[in-house]
């Protein structure tokens, strides 16, 4: 968990993250959805290329343009925001409701709050959940 939050865990990068999935790509557009400095800006996408969370990839022939998207490592990061949004609409805006929810593209309808399942599908709480040492495959 400490390698994630090292390169999750401050407010720029999981604001950045939460735009990407939105759809932006471009720098300035970043910029003016999050009200960042500039050079904050820059610091985080350019932590977030280097872990391999997004990808600036050139966007006109004269290499001066670039967009940040997500990587397959960040598109996997979908779940965790999603979690994180629910969590604080659940306990961040009483009493207020959520200025906007999250809804399923294709019919409109709010989606259902993320859950743990074990592999047979049961919901798991944290009762449910232990954490065990992996042996190493030498020693099998």
């Amino acid at each position: 968990m400490a390698r994630s939050v090292d390169i999750l865990g401050d407010w720029g990068s999981l604001m950045i993250l939460r735009q990407a999935f939105s759809g932006t790509t471009r720098f300035d557009d970043f910029q003016k959805e999050l009200d960042l400095s500039r050079n904050l800006l820059t610091a985080r996408l350019k932590k977030l290329v280097e872990r391999g969370v997004l990808e600036r990839r050139l966007i006109n022939e004269d290499g001066r343009r670039h967009e940040y998207v997500l990587t397959e490592m960040g598109e996997d990061l979908l779940t965790t925001v999603v979690a994180l949004r629910q969590w604080g609409d659940r306990w961040l805006f009483k009493p207020d409701l959520p200025p906007v929810t999250m809804v399923d593209a294709r019919d409109g309808r709010e989606i259902q709050q993320v859950h743990i399942h074990a592999a047979d599908g049961r919901e798991l709480t944290r009762s449910g959940l232990r954490l065990r040492p992996r042996v190493p495959e030498s020693a099998s």
